[in-house]
């Protein structure tokens, strides 16, 4: 393959984590050392950001304040929610990206997101193709919800899931010290695929998390769910714990957070925009049951920014991502989205070997969790997913300090010329 030599662009889009700056530190690390690549660059907002020609000069920031980069929560060079149109339709945005790219010689493009960022990468890609301007394009996956398709697991996932495990075993305790019925539900992240809230049950296997489990794989039934809910209160001396995914619905596919309210507003993907569930949960149990102490909780941003609670495993792996990236890129790939495979040593210890994989494969893909992961019943997972799961949440990093805080990393952010 010949050699491609220029400046490098990572961006950031969708909903951040805990760990999609040490993706963007694999980016950015691995490309500043790569004699192949003469720039680094930034996005500010993502794609927004190139259309704006807002870039950031990586090359100018302090290493050591790059370094904090691996500890530090959310998107450190900003994010977007921006759907590009279909070229075919409108190739505006793509003639103004194009133009950007060949201003600051951008040969290398990296960028980090989830299903929707994939499908925008996948675009750009595509399109810098049709208009013969070599670039190697390259996505870096994300997302708390574990739903992008083609990869064993996502960065990020395992991070939010050991938030929500520890939340869970943690409320635990706190909801059952009184000696009256005590219901205590936990809304969890989750629009179509469960695999967050399905972590909770890693809290039960430990002793300590939600009795009920109720993912968006399966049609939730309102009377089924009150049944469980009295069934538990009856075993258990009025106690129950319940784990919901925001976005479970009912068998005609409305979301249960629906119910009794009004129309919920999309985002510019045309998502719908969830949360409520917890409380009408409550609001049914309060009614049907007669359950006087009863608690709704929503993790909300929680889930995704909880970087005092993050996996090292999931930050080894999310820096190696974002490396394998540039890497893969500067060796030739392009069009492709870096995906983990999971694998064992020779001692059958868990590995993760990182490999890419065409970027149609994940782009608006959604990935769920098996229908035999879950149980007959409808309101639990199988031993399967907690065995899935324990290897990702292992590990607790080093977080660097600062009068008792974490110190996270503070970018100049000196916009190129």
């Amino acid at each position: 393959m010949e050699q491609l030599i220029g400046a490098c662009l990572v961006g950031q889009s969708g909903g951040p984590t805990s760990v999609i700056n040490a993706s963007a530190y694999g980016v950015i690390r691995t490309a500043l050392d790569n004699p192949n690549i003469t720039r680094v660059l930034g996005a500010a907002h993502g794609v927004k950001g190139i259309l704006e020609d807002k870039l950031y000069d990586m090359d100018l920031e302090d290493e050591k304040e790059l370094s904090y980069l691996l500890n530090t929560p959310s998107s450190a060079l900003g994010s977007c929610r921006y759907k590009l149109k279909d070229s075919a339709v409108d190739d505006t945005d793509y003639r103004r990206l194009l133009e950007v790219f060949k201003k600051h010689n951008i040969r290398y493009f990296f960028y980090i997101g989830g299903n929707d960022s994939m499908d925008t990468c996948n675009k750009i890609s595509k399109f810098m193709q049709a208009a013969n301007y070599p670039c190697r394009v390259m996505g870096v996956p994300k997302t708390i919800d574990n739903d992008l398709f083609g990869t064993d697991h996502c960065p990020g996932f395992a991070s939010a899931a050991k938030y929500v495990i520890t939340s869970c075993m943690e409320l635990r305790q706190d909801s059952t010290v009184y000696d009256y019925p005590t219901v205590c539900i936990v809304e969890i992240m989750g629009r179509h695929a469960g695999w967050l809230a399905a972590s909770s049950a890693v809290a039960t296997a430990m002793g300590s998390g939600p009795d009920l489990v109720y993912l968006p794989e399966r049609d939730f039934d309102m009377d089924s769910f009150l049944s469980d809910v009295k069934r538990v209160m009856d075993e258990k001396n009025g106690e129950c714990m319940i784990a919901v995914s925001e976005g479970i619905h009912d068998k005609d596919g409305v979301f249960i957070a629906e119910y009794g309210a009004a129309e919920a507003a999309l985002d510019s993907f045309g998502h719908k925009q969830l949360g409520g569930v917890a409380s009408t949960l409550v609001s049914f149990i309060k009614e049907k049951l007669g359950v006087s102490k009863i608690r709704g909780i929503e993790l909300s941003l929680l889930q995704r920014c909880a970087a005092h609670c993050a996996s090292a495993t999931d930050i080894n792996e999310s820096f190696a991502a974002g490396r394998a990236a540039v890497n893969a890129a500067v060796a030739g790939e392009t069009d492709k989205m870096m995906t983990f495979r999971r694998t064992t040593d020779e001692n059958g210890n868990y590995r993760c070997d990182v490999v890419p994989e065409n970027l149609s494969l994940a782009a608006n893909t959604e990935k769920k969790v098996p229908q035999e992961w879950i149980n007959a019943e409808g309101n639990g997972v199988t031993q399967q997913f907690v065995d899935y799961i324990l290897p990702l949440i292992q590990g607790t990093p080093e977080i660097p300090m600062e009068n008792g805080l974490p110190r996270y990393a503070r970018l100049k952010k000196v916009l190129a010329d």
